[in-house]
């Protein structure tokens, strides 16, 4: 049976095609690579692609919607659409503390504005005023403030001592904030990872202009270099098995030889030939290819396909039932199994009035 890549982008046109033809290339006729293309999405039903790439849920709810769907039918999607759902970057730095990668200290700020719907009661937990003292002394300044879940360096200020942090924290209304510590780097690294095992480590300068970017070198050489090397590509995976992501990139600033991790929230990376150099792209190109080739193979029928983080895995191994599991029963067996039980001769069905006792502890509660 062939098997059938999808992927979802918008604007973006240079990767997409090389990615479609590429997949085309490496499965000779038994994996074919198309742009997904929608004309309905019915609720549980599956529309034929084995693995989806997506470059652009992140931006267009629908998408999200029709590929989580896509994924309880079994199709893998290349990232996790539930996971990306639910992680933002403050999280992403909580975990890399639990996993020994170093990150810039970083404080959790509430939103300027009430969050609508709310009034001042809804806050009663927050403590009037906060520690400030102790947010400025930990984190220090100058220092970041940006969106907690952000991306695109969209609201993302530099604050230089505590009344500039006021001032700018005045115009971010209701968006949640982090304030995080300045790394002053020596060097500084992105790196590209996909299917939590392919790893390209790339100098990159983001201070210089978006096309400029790249062109860079490394600052150390020799054995410090190689030593750091390595290390980069340790906390990449690491970071990247945890959460699950099966194509991001993880930012390193490297300050006094300690590479700490900047930002490893990016599903869907940029990946155009202009921005990131012809090498870059190639490389790109040729392992997400390689790797949608790899899932589409190793695709099973009604079954979950998608990646999923050791942070869930782990979470749900220890809280599995020690009970065999049931098989789930369709709705019209499971009617018919209910309404046999409950007409037997004799017997009141399942559901019986509450007593007066019940109807007591009901009201008290």
């Amino acid at each position: 049976m062939t098997k059938k890549v999808g992927i979802i982008f918008g604007m973006e046109d240079t990767f997409p095609w090389a990615f479609i033809e590429r997949v085309n290339e490496l499965g000779k006729g038994d994996i074919i690579a198309e742009p997904v293309l929608i004309d309905k999405v019915q609720q549980g039903v599956d529309y034929g692609y084995h693995v989806i790439f997506d470059r652009l849920s992140h931006e267009v709810p629908f998408y999200r919607a029709y590929l989580k769907n896509a994924a309880l039918m079994g199709a893998a999607v290349v990232n996790n659409p539930f996971w990306f759902s639910a992680d933002e970057k403050f999280f992403n730095n909580c975990l890399a503390v639990q996993l020994g990668v170093p990150v810039p200290k970083t404080i959790l700020l509430p939103s300027n504005h009430r969050p609508d719907n709310t009034s001042e009661t809804s806050f009663r937990n927050l403590k009037n005023p906060m520690d400030w003292e102790y947010i400025f002394d930990y984190v220090g300044f100058p220092a970041f403030m940006k969106p907690f879940d952000g991306g695109g360096w969209k609201n993302v200020y530099k604050v230089h001592d505590k009344e500039d942090l006021f001032a700018r924290h005045a115009e971010t209304a209701q968006l949640v904030m982090m304030l995080q510590e300045e790394i002053v780097f020596d060097d500084y690294y992105r790196v590209y990872c996909i299917g939590q095992k392919y790893v390209h480590i790339m100098p990159y300068e983001p201070r210089n202009e978006f096309h400029d970017r790249y062109a860079t070198e490394p600052k150390t050489n020799g054995a410090a270099h190689k030593k750091l090397m390595k290390t980069i590509k340790e906390y990449t995976l690491k970071l990247n098995q945890a959460l699950g992501y099966d194509f991001n990139t993880v930012e390193f600033a490297i300050r006094d030889g300690v590479p700490y991790a900047i930002d490893f929230c990016n599903p869907a990376p940029d990946a155009d030939i202009h921005s990131v150099g012809q090498v870059n792209f190639d490389w790109i190109v040729e392992h997400s290819a390689k790797y949608a080739i790899e899932k589409a193979k190793a695709y099973k029928p009604k079954q979950d396909n998608t990646s999923w983080g050791t942070f869930v895995q782990n979470a749900v191994s220890k809280t599995k039932p020690k009970t065999k599991s049931v098989p789930l029963k369709s709705a019209a067996e499971a009617k018919k199994t209910s309404v046999k039980k409950s007409t037997k001769k004799g017997e009141k069905t399942a559901i019986s009035k509450p007593t007066s006792a019940a109807k007591s502890k009901l009201k008290k509660g």
